[in-house]
């Protein structure tokens, strides 16, 4: 393992433990200066991703929606009052949307089209995001293609 992919995966656990613990007022650095960290450490490999533990009950999350091809849970570090991350059960390469092709156009569809499902069935019909980072200028911290759905407040532009 590369020493930046010991760091990630020492973020990423750092993630999942403090979600499993009450918050603390003496925060080492704010939630988004974090996933920064996270996306500049990140290495896009085929070894499993948290994504892949949490797709084979390795790891717990908060399920919102499954089906056959996707699976959509809580995001752990939530950016709005709503924040959930719909994944691809099967990466099949992709890792992130730069690395799409043709035969994924199926499966894109698929994730943008379970949002909206998910969207309506979380309440949010006065609106919401989809955001997708790709590479680490776009902050991708796990190199498993994945949507955030955001919402239940009012977003701001530009985002970044």
């Amino acid at each position: 393992m590369s020493s930046s992919s010991g760091k990630r995966l020492e973020i990423l656990n750092s993630h999942i433990t403090s979600a499993h613990q009450q918050p603390s007022s003496s925060s080492s650095s704010p939630p988004m200066a974090a996933e920064k960290e996270a996306a500049l450490a990140a290495v896009a490999s085929d070894s499993p991703t948290i994504f892949d533990k949490i797709i084979n009950k390795q790891i717990p999350a908060n399920v919102v929606y499954e089906d056959d091809k996707v699976l959509a849970f809580r995001d752990i570090a939530p950016q709005a009052p709503t924040h959930i991350l719909l994944i691809p059960k099967v990466r099949d390469g992709l890792t992130g949307l730069s690395k799409a092709e043709e035969r994924h156009c199926e499966i894109l569809g698929h994730l943008l089209y379970t949002a909206k499902v998910v969207a309506k069935q979380e309440g949010l019909e006065e609106g919401y995001r989809i955001v997708i980072n790709d590479g680490p200028n776009g902050c991708q911290s796990v190199y498993h293609i994945h949507v955030h759905l955001l919402g239940g407040r009012q977003m701001n532009w530009p985002p970044g």
